[in-house]
């Protein structure tokens, strides 16, 4: 069973619908669901915001928190996610935001990405995984399947 499947039949038992909001993964986390038959059951929207601009437009994030932290960062996931959550009829959002590569920095290198995951009435939670310079394609592929697998532990009996 792929992570996906393992997903869909977990928020199916808990009721729970499902939003992403997506900036280096560019709608891949939404496509891994959506590949599964039935996942229309759990699955509300994807937000694809790759640019500042649409993350503030689409998301509500805010450009003091851009400012302040750039978008690859933990404190814009967390607007990420909590405006996917309330943008959308889900009860569960997760965020990804990251540097897939080439390039990066010495304060934000390449394959440093940032998740979030919003839950109805729970804390906010945040982090951030290092993966190295492995690859655009291969930074994508983790992210993914680490985005999904922050999502089945979230819900009940998962985690």
């Amino acid at each position: 069973m792929t992570q996906a499947e393992v997903l869909l039949a977990a928020a199916r038992a808990a009721g729970a619908k499902i939003a992403t909001a997506e900036s280096c993964t560019g709608g891949l986390i939404s496509s891994a669901i959506t590949e599964v038959p039935g996942s229309s059951d759990i699955f509300d929207r994807g937000f694809v915001t790759y640019s500042n601009a649409a993350k503030r437009a689409m998301l509500g994030v805010k450009a003091e928190t851009l400012l302040a932290h750039g978008a690859v960062s933990e404190p814009v996931a967390r607007e990420m996610a909590e405006g996917a959550l309330t943008r959308s009829e889900a009860t569960l959002a997760v965020s990804v935001t990251g540097i897939a590569g080439p390039g990066g920095s010495e304060f934000k290198p390449e394959g440093r990405v940032c998740f979030g995951l919003a839950r109805k009435g729970l804390p906010t939670h945040t982090e951030t995984i290092d993966l190295g310079p492995l690859g655009r394609g291969t930074v994508r592929a983790l992210s993914v399947a680490h985005a999904l697998r922050m999502l089945i532990a979230a819900l009940p009996g998962q985690g």
